[in-house]
């Protein structure tokens, strides 16, 4: 699930260690707006968010996609490994095309490399599933 700006305001900050008054001195707005927005029933002041991205040490991008990059997500390993299933998928036919053209490879010895490469498709089909 992608984090609300809300969301990530709130985590960020106390990360910091900061109540919602301290950064609400900081952005100059009142705490109830900083509470308002970490439960997304507003949001900032577009003009205001250069300054809440580096009172809060995000980058503007990090603060407007509600992720921090320098924590990766929760699921980012299995998001990493069908990223690699997926490489050593597209791995499995490239070489296959590129060996069977300079006919270094016959169909018969490139079918379980593209196997291969449909296996790990498949699995990653299935990991989606859950």
């Amino acid at each position: 699930m992608k984090k609300t700006l809300g969301m990530l305001i709130s985590e960020t900050r106390k990360q910091k260690g900061m109540t919602q008054l301290e950064l609400a001195e900081k952005m100059g707005v009142t705490d109830k707006a900083v509470s308002k927005w970490e439960r997304d029933l507003s949001c900032p002041d577009v003009s205001s968010l250069p300054l809440l991205a580096e009172i809060l040490g995000l980058t503007l991008d990090e603060l407007l996609r509600g992720q921090n990059e320098k924590q990766p997500a929760g699921n980012s390993v299995g998001e990493l490994f069908d990223t690699i299933l997926k490489a050593l998928a597209l791995a499995m036919g490239v070489a296959v095309a590129f060996l069977s053209a300079l006919d270094a490879l016959t169909p018969q010895h490139g079918m379980p490399l593209l196997g291969l490469g449909l296996a790990c498709l498949a699995l990653c089909a299935l990991r989606k599933e859950k």
